[in-house]
């Protein structure tokens, strides 16, 4: 059986594997994270005023607890104290209406980047896994896949986001910010990556059950890399190569794997599940919650309720012989 590879794509890994907000490696996510920064540095300095005065205050009734009786009132005092309260909810207006401003800016300079984009992918949140279009000028040359998005490095990449079930969260923190896929209701957001890398993202929206295993991974790449993977994905599924992939397919086939999932160059043209055409060029399994490997593959397709419990792919009944076939014919597809 052909081992699935990921060779074109281990040569980035370790650039993005920080799932962070807090590692930027794109010009919206610079954004986000100064601000983070600033505001985090106005809740420090907030906290230690606070507790600055909170300690004079602690200390000066203790001095004063000596000298005079507690119910005795200091009218001098208590308008010091009236002139105290008034400047400090005076500053915290100012303070918010400051960050308030540093976050219009930022929402602002974020939103600027849209329109400046040289590719579009469309993104359809499914529980629990995302599919990924590349809209071409012919729709037959459109590109299919899922849980993973391509983008040339450097390049503003707008992402069509939209839901046809429940409301997820797109979410690739080293890239950007979240957005919101309502269905019904389409909306966008514009990916700039600085590097090459794999960058890993997710929904960020609790949406059912498997929620917590519904990963994406962002990779980036030079423009000659990504044309390269552009034309392997343009073209249709490689013919079964030997006996054992020739079985295979058919078991495929015959089965209802053919009715739930697409194989461009075979009958095959489901599209309740993510389509299949170059599954093993990809990197994980079922939205990165497996590795793409024959082993996982098998244990997928064997009974995947047992991985992902709730997902909507149904156990198939596959004897060990016809099991050991698809894997090797699904191997094949890079």
């Amino acid at each position: 059986m052909r081992a699935i590879s990921a060779a074109p794509i281990l040569a980035l890994a370790g650039c993005g594997d920080r799932q962070s907000a807090l590692h930027a490696h794109g010009a919206n996510a610079r954004r986000i994270l100064d601000l983070i920064w600033s505001f985090s540095a106005i809740a420090v300095a907030t906290w230690l005023l606070v507790m600055l005065i909170l300690a004079a205050a602690l200390l000066r009734r203790r001095l004063s607890e000596t000298t005079r009786s507690p119910l005795e009132i200091d009218s001098r005092q208590e308008r010091r104290f009236t002139r105290a309260v008034g400047s400090a909810i005076a500053l915290t207006v100012l303070v918010l209406i400051m960050m308030t401003i540093a976050s219009f800016f930022a929402g602002k300079s974020i939103a600027s980047l849209s329109g400046t984009e040289t590719l579009a992918v469309r993104i359809t949140g499914h529980q629990w896994w995302w599919e990924v279009r590349y809209p071409g000028d012919d729709p037959s040359q459109s590109i299919v896949t899922a849980n993973e998005i391509h983008v040339p490095v450097g390049e503003p990449v707008k992402v069509e986001l939209d839901s046809l079930d429940v409301i997820h969260s797109f979410w690739v923190p080293n890239l950007a910010g979240k957005r919101d896929l309502i269905p019904g209701r389409p909306s966008e957001l514009t990916l700039i990556a600085d590097k090459p890398g794999i960058y890993r993202g997710q929904c960020a929206e609790f949406c059912g059950y498997q929620h917590a295993h519904m990963a994406i991974t962002v990779i980036a790449e030079s423009r000659e890399a990504f044309e390269a993977w552009q034309s392997r994905q343009n073209a249709v599924a490689s013919a079964p190569g030997g006996d054992e992939e020739r079985r295979g397919q058919q078991a495929f086939l015959s089965t209802g794997c053919a009715l739930c999932h697409t194989i461009r160059g075979t009958p095959a043209s489901g599209t309740v599940g993510p389509d299949l055409t170059h599954l093993a060029s990809r990197r994980a399994l079922a939205a990165d919650t497996l590795a793409m490997t024959p082993g996982a593959l098998a244990a997928w397709i064997a009974d995947p309720q047992l991985i992902k419990p709730g997902a909507k792919m149904p156990r198939i009944a596959l004897s060990a012989d016809d099991l050991n076939a698809v894997v090797t014919y699904l191997g094949s597809l890079e």
